[in-house]
């Protein structure tokens, strides 16, 4: 194979069909793939580890791709904010999606060099692969504010995108034929309207994938939250079956039959759920064990495993760090590596047929679940505490649902008059994968958030769990014993910095997220009440490993348009400090101070507490956080300075920060100072830029110490 890949390469070189920089790294990518599998042969696991995925993680990341010459985005200065008019004519790439606010949409563009993602406000009914000239306001996508959280900056680079257009004015110049295209959106639709969006849209991602279809973000969250993403995720599972069917079909016809119905069945699937990472890993790795399995040699899985992603990653280096990818490859390697030795352990010498079955239906899940651990605590901070248990219970469902599916969408566009039929028995089905998955996902704890673990942390965690995967002679064993080691430091340590005192600030325009944490307990404070404040301090949660806050101050005068997702943060939500409250409970006054408020998840109210909607006239009048009372918890503590503003003193541990998010609250600050002797304090928070009149009245503090918003540019602060 690897001979194969150079002698490709120089065939190509000589025809002129490939550069020559791309023909060396075809070429030097088969010199590596022949070292690899000559090591892999006698000790595979070991090498592959050793040598081989080193070099390859070298090359991803030593390839990494940026903007192509004549990428519009050159056109905007690098690092500045600037908008630049311009005019192109481009084709979609698809179909408008919505944007996250709901307001207007957004779509890729492919120029003659380059791409784009236009934004249209109001969202127009375009189609993927109509050609339009669009002018308007380029600019570059904005970073994410810290790490914890999601950007569209990132989200583009995956796709190959770094520049934004803000389309002012457009003009449809063709409708060129899109069959695969409007057979997706056939397909999609039918579904859709068959089972409705929750039935429906897990149906279509069945079929297509959710990166293709609509599923609503609640379905989302459920299946996520209980560990079966990868089931509305297209992937190497539904390749599976749906070659299963097909050579069952096939089984003891002619090689030429097998062969069309195998590739067609791989090639229809690629099309419809289109080239992304774990597709395209699974479909090569297909075609690649369906060749050797045809021409009568035994395959080595963790070589073809390895080929392929020779092969995937000098063609793509940047899906190395699609996190997707990252999972479907950890997967994979789990059910190559470790699902058949677990599956033979736990069967035991002389099993039973329902013994066998269940250790089989034991073994892939674990195995798949403890391979991609290290991943989701690098990228997520939490694990899905029951996703081996909703395996097991929505086994039996999936298989059947998945070739369902599929047969639905062949109905759909071939006898539509069917589809009541076929959709008969699938969709009670699916509202059962749906019940089980919902269930799970409300169980206590099922998503076990720890934080986002530090990538060296992540390397020991992994050091020391690999041992216990691999299945060897006695010089992989020996070493479990100093991986228990390695795990119990990496957890060890990580905790141990999640139980010290933080306090991290998060800028992005007119919000301002401020995070404090004390002995793995945590507080938020919002300048916004906003939903998409909201997701962010629910994202920021989850990466440092809070379940719940123990109280959050939203101090926005406007009220909260989703008021759910605050009171899904915490038990005691406040509003604001001296004004009328919109949302949140009253506060525990000074003589109530010892009390502290309750513990996150508890599903209590402190006690003399009152649960206050946005817009109700539930409770007292001017509900808020009034001076002389306080918010409180172990070790954490707010309390306003002033009754005519914001101004308010956090206390973290031993520290004492001074929160001023306005100028009205330094203000009253300033008055304060002058009739009572000031308190010290070991860092001061400004929410806006002071004049230089006003720099020189600030405290004398170290920078670190100083943290003052800036309004133009997002950041993050932290301590």
């Amino acid at each position: 194979m690897a001979a194969g890949v150079v002698s490709l390469a120089l065939l190509a070189l000589g025809l002129g069909v490939l550069p020559l920089s791309l023909a060396l790294q075809l070429g030097g990518t088969g010199l590596l793939l022949a070292l690899g599998l000559w090591l892999c042969r006698a000790h595979p696991a070991r090498w592959a580890l050793v040598v081989v995925l080193p070099l390859l993680l070298a090359w991803g990341l030593g390839h990494q791709p940026g903007p192509e010459p004549g990428d519009p985005v050159a056109l905007v200065p690098s690092g500045s904010h600037q908008r630049v008019a311009i005019e192109r004519i481009g084709t979609l790439l698809g179909d408008p999606l919505p944007n996250v606010d709901g307001l207007g949409c957004r779509v890729p563009v492919q120029w003659p060099r380059g791409r784009s993602e236009l934004r249209f406000s109001p969202c127009p009914k375009l189609q993927e692969g109509w050609r339009l000239q669009v002018s308007g306001r380029l600019r570059r996508p904005r970073a994410a504010p810290h790490p914890l959280l999601a950007g569209p900056a990132e989200r583009l680079a995956r796709q190959g995108i770094w520049s934004v257009l803000d389309v002012e004015q457009w003009t449809l110049l063709a409708k060129p034929a899109t069959p695969v295209a409007d057979l997706r959106r056939r397909m999609a639709q039918a579904l859709l309207e068959r089972g409705g969006p929750a039935a429906g849209g897990v149906l279509a991602a069945l079929v297509l994938g959710s990166a293709v279809v609509p599923v609503p973000l609640e379905v989302r969250d459920a299946f996520r939250v209980a560990g079966l993403s990868h089931a509305l995720a297209a992937s190497g599972f539904h390749l599976t079956v749906l070659l299963g069917a097909v050579m069952a079909l096939a089984r003891g016809g002619p090689r030429p039959l097998r062969w069309g119905l195998a590739l067609g069945a791989m090639l229809l699937f690629l099309l419809l759920a289109g080239p992304q990472p774990s597709v395209v890993r699974a479909v090569v790795m297909g075609a690649m064990a369906f060749l050797v399995q045809e021409s009568g040699r035994r395959s080595r899985p963790l070589g073809v495993l390895l080929l392929c992603l020779l092969l995937m990653l000098v063609l793509q280096p940047g899906w190395l760090l699609d996190v997707g990818f990252q999972l479907s490859v950890a997967a994979t390697a789990g059910l190559l590596l470790t699902a058949r030795p677990l599956e033979e352990k736990l069967a035991g010498p002389t099993p039973g047929k329902a013994r066998h079955w269940l250790a089989v239906a034991v073994a892939v899940p674990v195995a798949a679940s403890l391979w991609t651990l290290p991943l989701q605590l690098l990228h997520f901070g939490s694990v899905p505490l029951y996703a081996v248990a909703a395996n097991l219970a929505v086994d039996p469902l999936l298989t059947p649902l998945t070739l369902g599916a599929m047969a639905m969408a062949l109905v759909a566009v071939t006898i539509p008059a069917l589809l009541g039929l076929v959709a008969w028995p699938l969709l009670p089905l699916t509202q059962l994968l749906l019940w089980i998955s919902r269930q799970f996902a409300a169980l206590p704890l099922a998503q076990w958030q720890l934080g986002r673990l530090d990538p060296l942390l992540v390397v020991l965690f992994s050091a020391g769990l690999l041992p216990w995967l691999l299945a060897g002679p006695a010089s992989i064993r020996r070493w479990r014993r100093s991986g228990l080691v390695l795990l119990a430091a990496a957890m060890a340590l990580h905790l141990g910095q999640s139980a010290g005192d933080h306090l991290l600030l998060v800028h992005e325009g007119e919000r301002d997220l401020l995070v404090a944490r004390h002995g793995g307990r945590g507080v938020l404070v919002s300048r916004s009440a906003d939903q998409v404040s909201c997701g962010r301090a629910r994202q920021l949660a989850t990466g440092l490993g809070l379940q719940r806050y123990d109280w959050v101050l939203v101090s926005d005068p406007v009220p909260s348009q989703e008021p759910k997702c605050w009171q899904g943060l915490s038990d005691t939500v406040l509003s604001s400090i001296g004004e009328t409250a919109s949302i949140g409970t009253t506060a525990n006054s000074d003589e109530s101070a010892s009390q502290p408020a309750h513990p996150p998840g508890s599903g209590s109210a402190p006690p003399g507490s009152q649960a206050v909607m946005p817009g109700s006239s539930k409770g007292p009048a001017g509900l808020s956080l009034q001076l002389g009372q306080q918010l409180q918890s172990p070790g954490l503590s707010l309390r306003p300075l002033a009754a005519d503003s914001q101004a308010a003193l956090l206390q973290v541990g031993g520290q004492r920060w001074l929160l001023l998010p306005d100028r009205q609250s330094w203000l009253s600050w300033q008055d304060q100072r002058g009739v009572s002797p000031e308190q010290p304090i070991s860092g001061l928070w400004l929410g806006f830029v002071p004049r230089r009149s006003e720099q020189a009245q600030l405290p004398t503090l170290s920078p670190d110490r100083l943290w003052i918003t800036a309004s133009s540019r997002p950041g993050w602060r932290a301590l």
